[in-house]
C-alpha cells in the first residue's frame, strides 16, 4: 500500500481528451496521422467540430466555418463526423474515470472532473494520480488526455489546458493564487469576449490584476460577476464535484401534418421550438448549458445531435442558432415527420453567477422578455417573428409536445 500524508484539503482532477473527434479519426485511419484533419460536414455551410493539432498552427479551430477553415488550411483532410463512434469511446473513457473515483462529473463526451480526495493511499500523491489516470486512458483507448490537478475545480480546469496535448499540470493549493496571477483574464471562468473588454477598460489584463483589485470596485463596475471573478482570482472555488446530479431538460417537438425535407422548412420548425424553449426557460428561471435537435424520418428513424455551450443561455435566438449549426451536421435527406429541439444541463439562474448571460445577448434577451410579458397578457400568438407569418398551410403542426424532463443521471 502506498503511504502518502495528505496535505491538500481537496484533490480535484480535470481530464480533457486532446482533439477528441480528430484523434479518434487518426486512431482509426493511420493514413490520417500526422496530417491536418478537420472533423465536420464537407458542406461550405458546415462548421469545424474539431481540428487536429496538425491543423491548428494554420489558425483553424472549433466552431469556425468550414469554408474559411479550408481557405486557411488548404491541405486539410475533411472527415465527416461519426457520432456513434465518439459516443462509444466516450463510454470507455467514463468507465476508466469511474475506476479512479466514485465522484465523476462529466462535462461533455470528452472531459470530466474527478474528486480524488481520500484516494491518496490507492494512487499516491496528486502527480502520481494524474500519471496513472493518463496511462489508463491511453491503455483503454489509444488516445491521449491532458490532466490538471489542484484543490478546486476552477484551478484544475485551467491547469488541464496549460500543456496540451498530452499534458499533466499539478498546482498545489498553496501555489494556486500565484500560479494563476500571470494568466490573462480570458482564463477566468465565465469571462467572455465582452467581459474581457470591460476588464481591459478597467486596466485589468491578468488574473493577478483582478485579485489585487478591491472587490467593492469590481462589484460596482461588474455587479455580482465582479465578486465572482475576484473569488476565482484568489484561487477559491467551493463547488463540489457532483457525481450524481439532477439532469433537467426542456424540449419542444413538432409532429407535422406533412413531411418536410427542405432545410428552410426544417429551420422554421426549429425556430418555433427554440422560441417555446426560451419562454419556458425564462419562466422557470433556468439557463441551459446544452442544446440538441431531434428529427424523426418518415420511416421512424430518430436522428439526434447535441452541443454543450461554453456559456449558458435562455435566449431563443441563441438556442436556434445552435440548432441550425447542428442541422448542418445531419446528412440524412429525410423527409422528416417530426422536428424538435431540447435544452439540457439546466442550472437555476440564482445558482449561477454569470455576467455574460446578461451581457452578450442583452438587447435580444430584453426583446424576448418583453414578448414574454405580452404573451402572458394577450396570448402566445400576439407577437410573431416576421419569418413565421408567411408559413404555408402545410407547415402547420399536427401536434406539439413541450416537455420538462427531470431525472437523476448516473
Amino acid at each position: 500500500m502506498i503511504r502518502f500524508k495528505r496535505v491538500w484539503p481537496r484533490i480535484v482532477a480535470h481530464a480533457d481528451m486532446d482533439a477528441f473527434y480528430a484523434a479518434i479519426e487518426q486512431l482509426d485511419d493511420p493514413t490520417l496521422r500526422g496530417r491536418p484533419v478537420l472533423v465536420g460536414p464537407p458542406s461550405p455551410r458546415g462548421v469545424v467540430l474539431t481540428a487536429s493539432y496538425e491543423a491548428r498552427p494554420y489558425g483553424v479551430g472549433s466552431a469556425m466555418p468550414m469554408a474559411r477553415a479550408r481557405r486557411m488550411c488548404p491541405d486539410a483532410v475533411i472527415v465527416p463526423p461519426r457520432f456513434d463512434r465518439y459516443q462509444e469511446i466516450s463510454t470507455t473513457i467514463m468507465e476508466v474515470f469511474s475506476n479512479f473515483s466514485p465522484d465523476v462529473e462529466a462535462l461533455s463526451l470528452d472531459e470530466a472532473f474527478l474528486d480524488m480526495t481520500g484516494s491518496e493511499q490507492l494512487f499516491g500523491e496528486p502527480e502520481s494520480m494524474g500519471r496513472q489516470l493518463k496511462s489508463a486512458i491511453r491503455d483503454a483507448t489509444g488516445l491521449t488526455a491532458s490532466v490538471g490537478l489542484s484543490a478546486t475545480k476552477y484551478v484544475a480546469k485551467v491547469a488541464s489546458a496549460c500543456r496540451k496535448p498530452d499534458g499533466l499540470t499539478v498546482v498545489p493549493p498553496e501555489d494556486a493564487k500565484a500560479w494563476l496571477a500571470p494568466l490573462p483574464v480570458s482564463r477566468l471562468w465565465g469571462a467572455g469576449p465582452k467581459t474581457q473588454a470591460r476588464l481591459h477598460r478597467l486596466g485589468l489584463h491578468t488574473i493577478g490584476d483582478v485579485a489585487r483589485t478591491d472587490v467593492r470596485v469590481l462589484s460596482a463596475k461588474l455587479g455580482s460577476a465582479g465578486r465572482h471573478f475576484h473569488t476565482l482570482a484568489q484561487a477559491d472555488d467551493p463547488r463540489p464535484v457532483i457525481g450524481r446530479r439532477s439532469s433537467k431538460s426542456i424540449g419542444s417537438e413538432h409532429t407535422l401534418n406533412q413531411d418536410v425535407h427542405a432545410k428552410a422548412d426544417i429551420k422554421r420548425h426549429l425556430h418555433l421550438s427554440a422560441e417555446a424553449i426560451g419562454r419556458r426557460l425564462r419562466r422557470k428561471n433556468y439557463v441551459a448549458f446544452g442544446v440538441g435537435i431531434k428529427l424523426k424520418t418518415a420511416d421512424f428513424r430518430i436522428i439526434t445531435r447535441q452541443h454543450r455551450l461554453n456559456e449558458p443561455t435562455d435566449v431563443a435566438e441563441a438556442i436556434y442558432s445552435v440548432g441550425v449549426r447542428l442541422l448542418d451536421n445531419v446528412d440524412d435527406p429525410g423527409p422528416f415527420r417530426l422536428v424538435g429541439m431540447v435544452a439540457y444541463d439546466l442550472v437555476g439562474i440564482g445558482d449561477l453567477v454569470q455576467l455574460e448571460l446578461f451581457d452578450t445577448p442583452g438587447r435580444r434577451r430584453r426583446l424576448e422578455v418583453a414578448i414574454d410579458q405580452l404573451a402572458e397578457r394577450f396570448g402566445t400568438n400576439v407577437v410573431q417573428c416576421a419569418n413565421d407569418l408567411n408559413n404555408p398551410v402545410e407547415m402547420r403542426l399536427a401536434a406539439t409536445l413541450d416537455f420538462l424532463d427531470d431525472r437523476t443521471a448516473d
